[in-house]
């Protein structure tokens, strides 16, 4: 059977490389007579698979000895709320940039904290309404907030924050669907996490780098499991962890390695450049975000300024010529071209081809 050419925002599609060597490892890994899956979390040949994907990640990031990364289940929306949980302490402030659907997100779990330790959410740039979408320009930060919150790429608008903002106080970023897709200096932050399932790996945790003096604030009274000392302290060995979601990430951070960075970086580039060359042809279609704030990872787009039985009629036949998951995110409509890092540029191609001569057939 082929496979289909996979646009879903998350869970996204894999490196076909990776892949194959799971399926190669499922049963047998590495000769050891069980799967990864089977295995002790507390045996020699796991702990060499949890240490290399840690260190891995920390070589592609730049990270040093002073960050600790975690694996943390839940995905990046418990991660909304265990922040607040561990940072934002009575009567202090938490700065948050509402950039969007996932930044409005955050806002509303740090909140519920908030009312309950009378402290307070300080928004410091709104723009989650603004049509077209986009990611602010403009940012009123507070003087001595515990933490600053943005999230760098939005996942359902496609409107991506291009330039991090310098913040006095500690930042702290949602990077789940842009992570290692662009140019970003991590030095930047004390903590920046990412659900796994769109540029490092299948669903079922988020991958949480923090700064190891920055982890210790958290409260002590917090329970075990939601403080982050504990995934610092223990390796992310406190309990169980997710075995298999941390082998085929190691191994995903492997394929990015060898890719090259920089080389990842402009294909990144180039195969979102490609949609919205095709967008930009004709008024045919119509981008949803503003152009400077262009997501390289979702490029969400209308058909004649919104003609809903004209968008369900490209999605519809795009899904038969093998092109899956297009239809923008149920609280926008639209169409939606989610390209992470492991979407091959014939891919690309197969819908620039669908897309033109589709409006060939129904301009």
């Amino acid at each position: 059977m082929a496979r289909a050419y996979n646009f879903s925002a998350g869970p996204a599609v894999l490196p076909l490389e990776v892949l194959k060597d799971a399926q190669a490892d499922l049963v047998d890994y590495k000769g050891c007579g069980m799967s990864v899956m089977e295995m002790s979390h507390r045996g020699k040949d796991y702990d060499a698979i949890h240490q290399e994907a840690i260190a891995t990640f920390k070589e592609l990031c730049g990270l040093g000895d002073d960050w600790a990364v975690c694996f943390i289940q839940g995905g990046a929306s418990l991660q909304f709320g265990m922040i607040p949980m561990n940072f934002l302490g009575a009567g202090m402030t938490a700065d948050y940039v509402n950039s969007g659907t996932w930044g409005n997100k955050a806002i509303k779990e740090a909140k519920k904290v908030a009312a309950l330790r009378n402290a307070n959410v300080n928004i410091v740039a709104d723009c989650q309404k603004d049509i077209p979408t986009r990611q602010p320009t403009e940012f009123n930060w507070s003087e001595n907030a515990a933490y600053a919150h943005l999230c760098t790429n939005e996942t359902i608008s496609g409107a991506e924050l291009k330039t991090i903002p310098d913040v006095k106080v500690p930042l702290i970023g949602d990077m789940s669907s842009d992570i290692l897709s662009c140019e970003r200096d991590y030095g930047k932050f004390s903590m920046f996490y990412a659900g796994a399932q769109k540029n490092l790996g299948p669903s079922g945790m988020a991958v949480v780098a923090i700064r190891k003096d920055f982890a210790e604030k958290g409260p002590e009274s917090l329970p075990t499991m939601l403080q982050y000392r504990t995934f610092v302290n223990d390796n992310s060995l406190y309990n169980t962890p997710p075995t298999w979601g941390i082998y085929v990430f190691g191994e995903t951070m492997k394929w990015v390695k060898k890719m090259g960075k920089e080389n990842l970086f402009k294909l990144n580039a180039e195969k979102a450049g490609r949609i919205y060359d095709v967008i930009d042809s004709s008024d045919f279609w119509t981008g949803t975000a503003v152009k400077e704030f262009r997501s390289n990872m979702n490029v969400t787009w209308r058909i004649k300024n919104g003609d809903e039985a004209l968008e369900k009629k490209f999605i519809e036949e795009a899904k038969a010529a093998g092109l899956s998951s297009l239809k923008g995110h149920r609280s926008v409509g639209g169409i939606r071209a989610s390209i992470y890092n492991a979407f091959p540029m014939e891919g690309i191609d197969a819908l620039v081809s669908f897309m033109k001569d589709f409006e060939a057939k129904n301009g």
